[in-house]
């Protein structure tokens, strides 16, 4: 049975003058997912991310969100979207808890018990300006505006940016307590905040989606395998294409396999490489994945 998407996008194009921000963009991202968004810096992240909330419009391509082009977002649709973004304007002279009662009428489905345990958990100063707060206290309140409407899909554009550790820990801490059964589409640097939560991710280059599957499919083909070798290593001529970031030092040769099979590795090892003393093939965190592909990416190893 194939899960239903709640957002989509199909060969998306986008161009600011003569530059190509987005190049035939295609990502699913699963109903109930936690889908990790991520790519370097200028990778097309955020302008995906406008795209899909109707800030910007596809040059070509379409999108859709909840089944409904992106482009023809009803207030109702909007009404069923969470959205936190680093850069996300706020209402300086309102306080906390103004601004929270200016938003409850726009939602028919406001939570005021929630609403009342977010603030709680996140200890928002309810009769401050928000334009008073710190950078991380603006974000916990757009998080606390984000959530009580029990929304079916929240975005999050770079929630960590600019934040303390302590701070992180207490916008994850309120959002896996409070988020409920929540679509999730989150961008961010801060990957090893996100890669407990996250259930699939996606890694745009320069416009492109390199690779998007789930986080159980990347874990199992994508290892970093160190070898101890019976003599001097040396990188192979003929380097299979899969193996990414060869490295040869002392006896010992390592590289980072892309299609990981355990039931043939040690006898592609030893046929390229010769008597081996030991194999060791360990999962990768997040963090390495995004920078392994980032580089392969950068050098023409992955298209």
């Amino acid at each position: 049975m194939t899960t239903a998407s709640v957002v989509q996008a199909d060969d998306v194009w986008k161009s600011f003058g003569r530059i190509d921000a987005l190049q035939g963009l295609s990502l699913a991202v699963p109903e109930g997912s936690a889908y990790a968004f991520i790519g370097a810096n200028g990778a097309g992240k955020t302008t995906t991310i406008k795209l899909l909330m109707n800030m910007l419009a596809p040059s070509r391509g379409t999108a859709s969100v909840m089944g409904v082009d992106t482009r023809r977002l009803s207030p109702e649709v909007l009404a069923q979207i969470g959205y936190v973004s680093e850069n996300q304007a706020l209402p300086r002279r309102l306080g906390v808890g103004d601004y929270l009662e200016y938003l409850r009428p726009f939602y028919p489905g406001w939570d005021r018990a929630l609403e009342t345990s977010i603030c709680k958990r996140l200890q928002l100063p309810l009769k401050r300006r928000i334009g008073e707060l710190s950078h991380g206290m603006r974000i916990k309140v757009a998080l606390a505006c984000a959530l009580p409407y029990r929304p079916k899909l929240l975005i999050l554009d770079e929630p960590f940016s600019g934040l303390d550790p302590l701070v992180r820990e207490e916008f994850m801490e309120g959002l896996l307590l409070e988020a409920g059964d929540v679509t999730m589409l989150i961008s961010s640097h801060e990957l090893g905040e996100i890669e407990s939560l996250s259930t699939h991710v996606g890694f745009i280059d320069a416009g492109r989606m390199l690779i998007e599957e789930s986080m159980s499919d990347l874990g199992a083909r994508l290892r970093e395998v160190r070898i101890t070798l019976e003599h001097p290593a040396a990188v192979p001529a003929n380097l299979p294409k899969e193996w990414l970031q060869p490295r040869a030092f002392g006896n010992v040769f390592s590289f980072v396999d892309t299609r990981y099979s355990e039931n043939d590795l040690g006898e592609r090892i030893r046929a390229l490489l010769g008597p081996v003393r030991h194999i060791d093939a360990e999962p990768m965190p997040l963090r390495t994945v995004f920078t392994t592909l980032a580089r392969a990416a950068r050098d023409g190893a992955i298209q």
